[in-house]
């Protein structure tokens, strides 16, 4: 899913820095985008997936990614998240953060934002 739910761009570039926009665990549904069900890890796994799409547009691949922000509702997700990480992001992985927050949008338990470096040739 790319199609921001707000007024934002889903994607940048700036120069060989591809930054996308904060991504949850949205898919396409009947009625619209809806969160996948399950907690933090599950919308943390969609939400890379969304990310990855999201990447492509701006020419980039997760293997680019080179600094993410993983924003949390509850910080004891923090370990279920951590085993999503290891399985989609190789090493070396990107840096990253971890903010424990009191609400995301449309009630996910995670959202997570990613900078790409990937020169333009």
């Amino acid at each position: 899913m790319s199609t921001p739910v707000g007024p934002y761009s889903p994607w940048r570039r700036a120069g060989d820095f591809v930054i996308i926009s904060g991504q949850v665990g949205l898919v396409a549904g009947d009625n619209g985008p809806t969160l996948v069900e399950g907690g933090a890890p599950e919308q943390l796994r969609q939400a890379l997936a969304n990310a990855q799409t999201v990447l492509a547009e701006g020419g980039a691949t997760l293997e680019q990614v080179v600094k993410a922000t993983l924003f949390l509702v509850d910080m004891n997700d923090f370990g279920p998240c951590n085993e999503v990480w290891v399985e989609v992001f190789s090493p070396p992985r990107p840096t990253r953060s971890a903010i424990g927050v009191a609400q995301l949008p449309l009630g996910a338990r995670a959202e997570v934002e990613l900078w790409a470096y990937a020169p333009v040739n």
